[in-house]
């Protein structure tokens, strides 16, 4: 039988991996064992973080309703929960942009959320 030789396979697997490591520093992106252990951590902390920056973004949402809302006078639970008692379905996002970019439809929300609460 003959013998089987995979240094074709070898050398594209490993270039392809050097490839990828590419912005690492140092020997992290020459050296291949270094480079296979240094993408396996980043890939793991790419993960993680991917699931951590939706919390993070969600989070400054909020911090900014709650800022426009203590501007206008009223507790960020109070405003969510006046606006779900107005059947308004606006996103915590948009909310977010509305209190950064335009204050006036800002208030007429707030405006709103406190004519639910008060009934």
């Amino acid at each position: 039988m003959v013998r089987i030789k995979h240094a074709v396979k070898t050398r594209r697997r490993k270039h392809r991996l050097l490839k990828k490591a590419k912005g690492q520093y140092s020997q992290r992106s020459r050296r291949y064992q270094q480079a296979k252990r240094s993408l396996i951590r980043g890939m793991a902390f790419s993960y993680r973080d991917r699931k951590t920056r939706k919390r993070e973004i969600r989070n400054l949402w909020i911090i900014r309703i709650n800022a426009a809302c203590r501007e206008a006078g009223i507790a960020y639970s109070r405003f969510i929960n006046g606006l779900a008692k107005a059947q308004v379905k606006i996103d915590r996002k948009m909310l977010a942009e509305l209190a950064v970019n335009s204050r006036e439809v800002f208030n007429q929300l707030v405006a709103t959320a406190q004519k639910a609460l008060a009934k």
